[in-house]
């Protein structure tokens, strides 16, 4: 990487620019196939299902230009939902019958119903590899840029909190940390983010990591 690349990550410098000039290393917005990722958990292979089948879902990475550069929005869930209660997550969710089979029409439906961001005011860029999570989901992340500077409105059934992170802090690999847990005797380790009070990691913070690997590396 070119040293001025790092050092604009250091200092929060990645715009709009930045990132149409890195296009096309995002995949097609129709969703095409492609293999997927298994970096949920660094060292773990794909979920296992007794089907064998994974669920198709998909998250919107919903970018806003700000003075310092982008901004990445993200959400954190309420404490009282079934799963991933009190986590930090992307927009997002199960890619239902009525969006066709498409990754971009379910990311700007859950957008809208969780955050209350307008279709129409985010700009598609590409697709990221779809992230396959140990849950069984393959999910297909969704990189938009927002025009203007929409009022959101979280969702008090789902969402507690909506906040946004620089882009260049999440991209900077410097930023990324190994964290681990045990589940079921097994120790499982994944990526963690820490910004300002929040912790990203898990699902999230892979999604971001491949955001990393494929676009800013």
């Amino acid at each position: 990487m070119a040293g001025d690349e790092a050092e604009g990550r250091v200092n929060g410098t990645i715009g709009r620019a930045d990132l149409l000039a890195r296009r096309r290393r995002l995949g097609p917005l129709d969703g095409a196939t492609v293999a997927d990722r298994f970096v949920a958990e660094i060292d773990a292979g794909p979920p296992e299902r007794a089907d064998g089948l994974l669920r198709p879902a998909a998250v919107l990475l919903p970018l806003i230009e700000r003075g310092h550069g982008l901004n990445l929005v993200l959400t954190r869930r309420t404490d009282h939902l079934r799963t991933h209660s009190g986590q930090v997550a992307l927009p997002g969710g199960k890619i239902d019958r009525a969006d066709g089979g498409s990754p971009l029409r379910a990311a700007l439906r859950e957008a809208q119903e969780e955050i209350g961001l307008p279709p129409p005011a985010v700009e598609p860029v590409g697709l990221l590899t779809p992230f396959v999570s140990n849950s069984g989901y393959r999910i297909h992340p969704v990189v938009g840029l927002v025009a203007g500077a929409p009022i959101l409105t979280p969702n008090p059934g789902e969402v507690a909190e909506v906040f946004e992170v620089p882009l260049a802090f999440l991209m900077n690999p410097a930023n990324h940390r190994v964290g681990s847990r045990t589940v079921g005797g097994a120790v499982r380790t994944f990526y963690v983010m820490d910004y300002d009070g929040h912790h990203i990691w898990g699902v999230t913070a892979g999604i971001l990591r491949v955001f990393y690997d494929e676009v800013f590396r």
